[in-house]
C-alpha cells in the first residue's frame, strides 16, 4: 500500500470508531475485509489510528472536523506536512482538500484542546494533578513504551537481558521497579522470543511492577489473594516477589482464562478461586477504574468515559473495598490500587473508606504518573 492509501484506510477505520465501534473491533473488521494489506501495512495503519485517537481533539482542530478525514488532515499538519501531498485523489489516495479546509486552522487551540483533554474532565484533572496537569496530559498524547518484567522465579535481570539480546531485542533497565526492562528495539519480536516462551519475562508496565514491589516484603508463608486479578499480570508478579502460592479471583472469571497457562510458563503457583473465603495476610484489589493513567495504551477509552461511568466506577470501588475488608486477617494488609490519575478514584476513595471504617488506617501510599515513564498508578496499603 502507498502512504496515501494507508491514510485512506485510517480514515475509514477512524470513522467507524467515531461512529461507536471499539477501536480494536474496527481495526479487526477492516483487516478481515482487506486481505491485500500486508503485516507492515496493518502495523502502520494501526499506528496512524491510535496516534490520532491519542490526539483526537488537537488533530480535529487542525483538520477542521471531528471525522476520520479531519483527524488525518490534522495529523499531517501536526507533522508540518502539506496535506495536499497526500490528499490528491490519485489512485487510492483520499480526495483533494477544499479551499475552505486549506485555510484552516483559524484561531489557536485552547490548552485543553492542545493537550487532548476531555472537556468534561478538565476540572477534575486540573484539581487532581495540579502543576503536573500539562506534563501528564502531554505524556498521555505519546505512545507508551514497551516494558517487560523479569520473572525472578526463573532468571535474574542480566540473564533475561542476554536471552532477549539473542533474539535481537534490546532492553534497558528502568528505575521504577527492580525487575523492569524497557524494550528499546525489537518490541514486535518479544512474544515469539525464546526468553518469553520459557517464562523468563512477561509483558508488564513498569509502574504496574512498582505497585507490586510496594507491597513487599512478602514471604513464602504469606497467604496472598489478588481479588481483581483480570489477566493476572500482578498475580504473577506477586508470586515471583513472594515465592508463595497466590490465589486469584475476578468477578468475571473468563478474564482469567489465560492465567493457568501463563502461570505454568512462569513456574508460578497460582490457584483460581470462585468465592474467596477465610482470612488472608495480603489482599490486593486492583479495582475497576477509569484507566486514565493508561490512556496512551487505550486512547479510545479516554473519549468513551462519561460522567455517569465514573460515578458508577466509584460506587463499584467503594463496594469492593467494603466487601474485601472482611477477608483480611487481623494483622493483614489490604492494598487498594488503580491505574487512574483522578483523585476521585484514589485519595478521595481511600479517605471515604477510612470514614466508613474508623478501625482501619492507611500506612503507605504511592502515586506514579506517566511523566515518570510508566503508566499512571496509585496504591494505598491499609491495616487495622
Amino acid at each position: 500500500m502507498t502512504p496515501a492509501a494507508r491514510v485512506a484506510a485510517a480514515i475509514d477505520i477512524l470513522d467507524r470508531i467515531l461512529g461507536g465501534a471499539p477501536a480494536e473491533q474496527a481495526l479487526t473488521t477492516w483487516a478481515r475485509g482487506s486481505r491485500f494489506a500486508g503485516s507492515k501495512d496493518r502495523a502502520a495503519i494501526r499506528d496512524l489510528v491510535f496516534d490520532s485517537l491519542r490526539r483526537k481533539r488537537s488533530r480535529a482542530h487542525l483538520g477542521g472536523a471531528m471525522t476520520g478525514r479531519g483527524l488525518m488532515i490534522g495529523a499531517l499538519r501536526e507533522d508540518q506536512r502539506d496535506p495536499d501531498d497526500v490528499f490528491s485523489g490519485i489512485g487510492y489516495a483520499p480526495s483533494p482538500l477544499s479551499e475552505q479546509v486549506r485555510q484552516l486552522p483559524g484561531a489557536p487551540p485552547t490548552e485543553a484542546v492542545r493537550l487532548d483533554c476531555p472537556e468534561w474532565l478538565e476540572g477534575q484533572l486540573r484539581d487532581s494533578l495540579g502543576a503536573d496537569f500539562a506534563p501528564v496530559l502531554e505524556a498521555l498524547r505519546q505512545r507508551a513504551p514497551v516494558y517487560l518484567r523479569v520473572n525472578t522465579l526463573k532468571a535474574d535481570v542480566a540473564t533475561a537481558q542476554a536471552a532477549l539480546a539473542e533474539a535481537g531485542i534490546v532492553t534497558q533497565r528502568n528505575d521504577l521497579a527492580s525487575t523492569a526492562l524497557e524494550v528499546t528495539s525489537g518490541a514486535r519480536a518479544v512474544s515469539a522470543s525464546q526468553a518469553y516462551k520459557d517464562g523468563l519475562v512477561e509483558l508488564q508496565d513498569a509502574a504496574s511492577q512498582a505497585v507490586v514491589e510496594a507491597l513487599g516484603p512478602l514471604g513464602q508463608s504469606d497467604r496472598i489473594l489478588d481479588y481483581c486479578a483480570g489477566g493476572g499480570g500482578k498475580t504473577l508478579a506477586l508470586a515471583a516477589l513472594s515465592g508463595a502460592p497466590v490465589a486469584a479471583h475476578d468477578a468475571h472469571a473468563r478474564r482469567m482464562g489465560d492465567l493457568p497457562g501463563r502461570a505454568k510458563r512462569a513456574g508460578a503457583r497460582i490457584s483460581l478461586v470462585d468465592q474467596p473465603e477465610s482470612l488472608w495476610d495480603l489482599v490486593l484489589i486492583d479495582v475497576p477504574c477509569s484507566g486514565s493513567g493508561a490512556w496512551r495504551r487505550q486512547p479510545d477509552a479516554k473519549w468513551r468515559l462519561t460522567e455517569a461511568d465514573l460515578q458508577g466506577l466509584r460506587q463499584t470501588q467503594a463496594a469492593i473495598m467494603d466487601r474485601v475488608a472482611a477477608l483480611v486477617a487481623p494483622t493483614g494488609r489490604l492494598a487498594y490500587a488503580t491505574c487512574s490519575i483522578l483523585d476521585a478514584e484514589n485519595g478521595a476513595q481511600v479517605g471515604a473508606f477510612l470514614e466508613r471504617h474508623p478501625d482501619w488506617l492507611a500506612t503507605k501510599s504511592l502515586r506514579l504518573l506517566p511523566t515518570q515513564g510508566g503508566d499512571g498508578f496509585f496504591v494505598t496499603i491499609l491495616t487495622r
